[in-house]
């Protein structure tokens, strides 16, 4: 049965979430950034010591999220925390955000990976990259409008394949002999950690994806905090080794000098042969996040649509396959369109970065003010996780995001003016749409 007024039933369980968040962290910007972080690291520690900050300051984001998902388990995520806290009007806006900017945008930047990467394994002429990205896009999103067990089984299992795949880097990284002494990078000290960060920072994005099944959680919802730190701990470790592991078979300035470090490790550890396994390595870690993505953003779009009547059609939950069908067929429509617009580009992957970068930095911003707001406005709201340490951890999350929010726009190019023109359109959108109701309870 497909009505809008049927509700998510509680069906994933704790290694679902699990597998969700660690699924949609680990995308393929560990195969990416290492080099970036070791090209503005003063020395091996500080760069070590940059990933394992990253790790820290994302539970203390998640933390945050953590205490309004256990108090209002709810599919819209942060879309019905920024509403409870600023009202419909912006909570409109990122509801909009996510549908056309963020979740696609994320959506067909991470299909743009699995595409240039299945290219090289099986190219498909000079398009092949957008085939293939485009390929991607409708096997997530049919596999999840197929239902929720389709999609978190094919989660859980791409989750593990992708883990492994850090492993055998690992393993390999560490067991190489290791690379001669090498004079260290050199840096401009000033500010140099900062810009450090923002590259460290973008590889842990995504742990907040997870409060949007909240609502589908069987377990208690105060376990969501314990769940999302035991994520972002896997993820961390993971990153620390992996980061070991590169810096033991290239060095600091190998690493700074390889526009693909983890190619470049296979190969010394496997010969040419690790070329194509890295590359299988790196699509499967897209496709998880794209999986991961495409659930999340479909139940922002269902909850989008039982806000305004004349969306409704979105809000249409499926009882039989426990999913937002209709929600999924947009995004994976727009995700489409932003997949064709990119293949016309010299490089689609940056362009999708630029347009989703800043209207993604500027609501996780938003999300981590709503917390001070709710406290202050709801103080007697049941709360069954509170974040401790209140309010230095949340008020060092919001300045991290500030930060990167800034950095986002400062750094990109006119992708980025495209992700804010269509999020102005949104707003353009709140003349003509009037929401059922008022406050979000």
């Amino acid at each position: 049965m497909t009505t809008d007024s049927l509700q998510p039933r509680r069906t994933l369980g704790a290694l679902d979430i699990f597998a969700l968040t660690v699924g949609i962290v680990v995308g393929a910007g560990i195969f990416r950034t290492p080099a970036l972080v070791a090209g503005v690291s003063s020395d091996e520690t500080a760069m070590i010591l940059a990933w394992v900050a990253g790790g820290v300051l994302s539970i203390v984001g998640a933390l945050c999220y953590a205490e309004m998902a256990a108090a209002w388990p709810h599919m819209g995520g942060d879309y019905h925390f920024i509403g409870r806290a600023f009202g419909q009007r912006i909570a409109f806006l990122y509801a909009w955000a996510r549908l056309a900017v963020i979740q696609t945008g994320s959506l067909a930047l991470l299909s743009f990976i699995v595409g240039d990467y299945l290219q090289i394994l099986l190219p498909l002429g000079p398009a092949g990259s957008a085939i293939w990205a485009a390929l991607a896009v409708v096997a997530v999103s049919a596999i999840n409008w197929l239902g929720v067990r389709w999609g978190t089984q094919a989660q859980r299992w791409l989750t593990l394949a992708e883990v492994l795949g850090l492993v055998a880097i690992i393993v390999a990284g560490l067991a190489v002999a290791p690379a001669g002494a090498a004079p260290p990078a050199t840096v401009d000290g000033g500010g140099a950690f900062g810009l450090v960060m923002v590259f460290v920072l973008l590889s842990y994005g995504g742990w907040s994806e997870a409060v949007y099944v909240s609502a589908e959680m069987k377990d208690p919802p105060r376990r969501i905090a314990a769940i999302l730190c035991a994520a972002l701990g896997l993820v961390t470790i993971l990153y620390v080794l992996v980061n070991l592991a590169l810096l033991n078979a290239l060095g600091l300035a190998g690493m700074a000098g390889s526009d693909a470090v983890a190619a470049e490790l296979m190969r010394r550890a496997l010969g040419d042969g690790g070329a194509a396994v890295i590359s299988g390595a790196i699509a499967v870690a897209a496709l998880t996040s794209a999986n991961a993505t495409a659930i999340t953003g479909g139940r922002t779009a269902c909850a989008l649509g039982r806000r305004f009547g004349a969306l409704r059609w979105l809000g249409r939950w499926d009882g039989a396959r426990d999913t937002p069908g209709n929600a999924l067929v947009a995004q994976g429509a727009i995700a489409l369109l932003l997949v064709a617009l990119g293949g016309l580009a010299r490089d689609g992957f940056r362009v999708a970065v630029e347009y989703t970068a800043p209207v993604f930095w500027l609501f996780l911003l938003l999300g981590g003010l709503s917390l001070f707001v709710l406290r202050r406005r709801e103080p007697d709201a049941v709360r069954p996780f509170r974040v401790p340490l209140y309010p230095v951890l949340p008020a060092i999350f919001c300045a991290t995001t500030a930060y990167l929010l800034w950095s986002s726009l400062a750094y990109t190019g006119w992708g980025a003016l495209a992700g804010v023109a269509v999020l102005a359109a949104g707003a353009a959108l709140l003349l003509v749409l009037k929401p059922e109701e008022e406050r979000f309870e």
